[in-house]
């Protein structure tokens, strides 16, 4: 535990320090908060996360998953983009519980121009990544858990496409003191990703100053991008408890691998486990600061059903708005 908040510590005072790998991994939806829950804790949710969510957190998390449960989240990204995600879990008394997830970033068809054709050409691009993971966690003793995830990664823009594969690794540690837990995650550890595609294919005049000259083939290449590695510690703990009323509050640190160290802090407020209101800060962000959010868990059938709602703030960027819906069975 001492090595953990000393780490928070050390995270936290190198927060403003600047990061010399700014802006240079690719795949970068693999960083776009899923789980309305979780953003609305402001993201502080690695220690937290116990359904089938924490599979995009901590896939440690979702050994406290009992039965089987399945989410879906989805966030309209400044009216132009599309985010979707859905993760089901299955526990399997004495082994542990498999999960399989998927991510979809998308954008509509755009008519391309030209500076010959500035009004539209008549032909049309658009761009998708998809990020398809199974994740497997345990409880290795009733105080440890661990969780690790593998998953495919594609990326295409028009007729180019990218893949690669990473993996995600994850444990809790659970402490009979007020449901104290210390967490560590680790995602999109793998291989670099690079475009291909006909569309790099060109044609050039071996002889510019002859434009009769003969035209040869020519092949554009593109750099090949890392993944963006993330490492997250968090601590949480249950602030207040009775019959009725449970506030549970969270603080990470994370380290990007292509930016600068930031906090997130968090609390969930549960009343009798059927009404939520959560809400968090993100510290050290270039656009975000403060988030709300709040959730409902209702009987459905013999199944329960819970429908989750967070608010992101930006200062320059439109508020984003996320939603999610899980169901157990």
């Amino acid at each position: 535990m001492k090595t953990i908040i000393a780490a928070l510590l050390v995270i936290a005072l190198s927060a403003s320090a600047q990061n010399p790998n700014l802006g240079t991994a690719g795949a970068k939806f693999l960083q776009v908060p899923m789980s309305a829950r979780a953003v609305g804790m402001g993201g502080a949710y690695i220690a937290t996360a116990d359904d089938a969510s924490a599979v995009f957190w901590n896939p440690a998390g979702t050994a406290k998953v009992t039965g089987g449960q399945a989410l879906f989240s989805f966030v309209d990204l400044y009216s132009q983009f599309d985010m979707n995600a859905v993760a089901v879990s299955q526990s399997l008394p004495d082994v542990g519980t498999l999960t399989a997830s998927f991510v979809s970033l998308s954008m509509d068809k755009t008519e391309i121009t030209t500076e010959e054709q500035p009004n539209g050409t008549g032909r049309f691009y658009d761009a998708q990544d998809v990020a398809i993971g199974l994740s497997f966690a345990r409880k290795l003793t009733t105080e440890f858990g661990v969780g690790l995830t593998v998953k495919y990664i594609h990326q295409r823009i028009w007729n180019e496409t990218a893949n690669g594969v990473a993996f995600d690794v994850g444990t809790q540690y659970w402490i009979d003191f007020h449901n104290l837990t210390i967490a560590m995650s680790m995602t999109n550890f793998g291989s670099d990703m690079q475009f291909d595609g006909e569309d790099l294919n060109l044609t050039v005049l071996r002889d510019p100053d002859f434009p009769i000259s003969r035209l040869a083939p020519g092949r554009l290449e593109t750099t090949a991008d890392p993944l963006p590695l993330h490492f997250q510690v968090g601590v949480a703990m249950d602030l207040y408890s009775s019959d009725f009323v449970l506030v549970r509050g969270e603080i990470d640190a994370t380290h990007p691998s292509d930016n600068h160290e930031r906090v997130n802090a968090g609390m969930e407020v549960s009343f009798v486990e059927r009404f939520y209101v959560r809400g968090g800060y993100r510290y050290n962000y270039d656009d975000e600061d403060f988030t709300f959010g709040g959730g409902l868990t209702f009987p459905f059938g013999d199944n329960i059903l819970r429908l989750d709602y967070a608010y992101a703030n930006f200062t320059l960027l439109p508020d984003l708005h996320r939603y999610s819906i899980s169901i157990g069975f």
